[in-house]
């Protein structure tokens, strides 16, 4: 006898809750209710059309049940609860947008659920679970993860989706850097939900340490997210040499007059503030290794950035400019602010992050100026 099919919720349909609504439900042995919020109509009457090298090309894919809001989920209990939607805390808190599966009405009925937070930056989970801790049920579960994935939404239903996606997961464990070994309960929980995506044909790793690999990865953000969107050019701006055959077309590419000022003062100052993010790195305990976080980082993210966006098929716009260019709120708070407030804390300076920061605080503060605007009109 087959063993029963796990309830799972995903909140935030966009390109990434798309592919892993699509994982769970390819591998058998999850039963998928997705919350679509502003896509919601269009896909209860079209579906989702995949467009993926990986998956193939999918049209009109619906999940189990489709709603429009976590409240109209909120009617039965739930194995795991996956976060697919951008940390913009400043706007909305993760708490905030799960708020009915927090209430007394639902906690009495229900077990809390494992909450899985798939996404960008430093610290998401705080929030979400000091609200579950406040509900007196015992201890949250929560599993972070950190996400390598090529896809995109080309339009409300549309999911452009390359040849992979890569998802380490770990326990949540509050305000602790060093504990390196899981328990046996986080092994088996972490274990048993890998296996529903795994079954999907996602590529998944467990580890015994998430936040380390968040912060690793926080590394490629705090810089090439950054600097791209205070710019408004893609990283190939950075790196790419102009065509060398006159039939080859593309831009951005450095243009040889001002190029040696690029190696001379911009790519020097990337490699200075990634370091001051592997001071903080060390502040927080994580060593001088492969498992840890080794000093050769920084220029390993540089020069495998380098390898990727100078060649001549570069065309990668990175989340914070895409969403900076359509007017969406960026991801500031959790990818620099948390920096910063993490040097504080530690007396670790971080003058070029802090700067980035600030300078980011701007475009945010205007994008969400504009949106207040356009919602009263």
């Amino acid at each position: 006898m087959s063993a029963p099919l796990k309830d799972v919720l995903l909140v935030g349909f966009g390109a990434v809750g798309a592919i892993y609504s699509l994982i769970l439900k390819r591998g058998g042995l999850a039963r998928v209710t997705v919350v679509a919020r502003s896509n919601y109509q269009i896909v209860k009457d079209e579906g989702v059309h995949f467009q993926s090298k990986k998956y193939g090309n999918i049209k009109g894919w619906k999940p189990d049940r489709l709603c429009q809001s976590v409240a109209e989920a909120a009617d039965t209990p739930y194995s795991y609860v996956l976060v697919t939607t951008k940390a913009i805390p400043e706007l909305i808190k993760t708490s905030k947008i799960l708020a009915p599966l927090l209430t007394k009405e639902y906690t009495d009925k229900f077990s809390q659920p494992t909450y899985v937070l798939v996404q960008n930056g430093l610290n998401v989970e705080v929030d979400l679970y000091s609200a579950i801790k406040a509900l007196g049920r015992g201890d949250p579960s929560v599993i972070s993860t950190a996400l390598w994935i090529g896809t995109n939404l080309l339009g409300p239903n549309v999911v452009e989706h390359s040849n992979f996606d890569r998802l380490s997961i770990g326990a949540y464990r509050p305000g602790d850097y060093t504990t390196t070994t899981n328990s046996p309960e986080e092994d088996t929980l972490l274990r048993d939900f890998g296996a529903l995506l795994e079954a999907g044909g996602t590529t998944l790793s467990v580890v015994p340490e998430i936040q380390r690999m968040k912060f690793n990865k926080n590394f490629w953000n705090v810089a090439f997210s950054s600097f791209p969107t205070l710019t408004q050019y893609t990283v190939p701006a950075i790196f790419r040499p102009p065509p060398a055959d006159p039939s080859v077309s593309y831009t951005p590419y450095v243009a040889p007059a001002t190029a040696d000022l690029i190696s001379e003062y911009t790519i020097p100052a990337i490699r200075a503030t990634l370091q001051e993010v592997l001071a903080l790195g060390r502040a927080l305990g994580f060593p001088d290794s492969p498992e840890g976080l080794p000093s050769s980082v920084v220029d390993s993210v540089i020069e495998n950035t380098r390898a990727l966006h100078e060649k001549a098929d570069s065309t990668h716009v990175p989340s914070m400019l895409l969403d900076a260019r359509k007017g969406y709120p960026i991801e500031v708070e959790v990818i620099l602010g948390e920096v910063v407030r993490m040097g504080r804390a530690r007396n670790v300076p971080l003058p070029r992050v802090e700067t980035l920061y600030g300078l980011l605080l701007i475009v945010q503060n205007q994008i969400l100026r504009k949106s207040e605007s356009g919602a009263g009109k």
